[in-house]
């Protein structure tokens, strides 16, 4: 089986479990993604899946693009991305084939990652949670980081020091999460908790044990 999905976030929801629980969820619209090409051990070294996810105009696409696309027999699409599969399951998939939600199952434990929200230049108290200086008895450096050098040796600012700079707009990882409801007919998957990214955003799912807790439960 192929290991993930490509999609992109919905938005946010609530859903009542059925003991009464409710719980805070993210709703993805996940695939439909098509074959474009194989990969395997004897030709590339490795074996994965590359799929493509969301149809384009053919002429949003370079001419490179659109032959290798016609070999697969696929409509132009916006994102290209490669999967592993499972040892010497390669050979399930051929270039065309549709991947749609149901390669996920309520119960299911997945990672997900995305581009997190841009939120511009911000100083080390919003970026990095720093506490800040005295406000008071004549402090005039509230919100500043302090002293960031050294003595006369080593002469310089560390490299990693924590410092002002550009916030979000990184890749961002939330492993372990439960898939609670999956919807085949609209490629719709239900998770628990909060997903990366805006609304709209791209989204990449990925099977995982991280998280697994006893069976039954959320």
């Amino acid at each position: 089986m192929i290991e993930g999905l490509i999609g992109r976030k919905v938005g946010m929801t609530e859903v009542f479990l059925e003991d009464g629980t409710l719980i805070a969820g993210t709703v993805i619209k996940a695939g439909p993604c098509f074959v474009v090409q194989k990969r395997d051990l004897e030709r590339d070294g490795y074996e994965a899946i590359q799929i493509g996810f969301e149809e384009v105009k053919p002429h949003r696409e370079t001419k490179a693009l659109l032959g290798h696309f016609k070999k697969a027999g696929i409509p132009p699409v916006r994102i290209l991305m490669e999967f592993e599969v499972l040892k010497g399951k390669v050979d399930d998939y051929k270039s065309g084939d549709v991947i749609k939600a149901d390669i996920f199952k309520e119960g299911d434990i997945i990672d997900i990652s995305g581009t997190s929200k841009g939120k511009g230049f911000a100083g080390v108290m919003k970026r990095h949670g720093f506490s800040g200086q005295p406000d008071s008895h004549g402090g005039m450096s509230h919100r500043k980081p302090g002293s960031i050098g050294q003595h006369s040796y080593p002469a310089r600012v560390w490299k990693g020091i924590k410092m002002p700079g550009h916030m979000g707009a990184e890749r961002v990882t939330m492993q372990g999460l439960r898939v609670i409801k999956v919807e085949t007919e609209k490629d719709i998957v239900l998770v628990k908790g909060s997903v990366p990214g805006p609304d709209g955003g791209l989204v990449i799912l990925k099977h995982t044990t991280r998280g697994r807790v006893k069976s039954g439960t959320v």
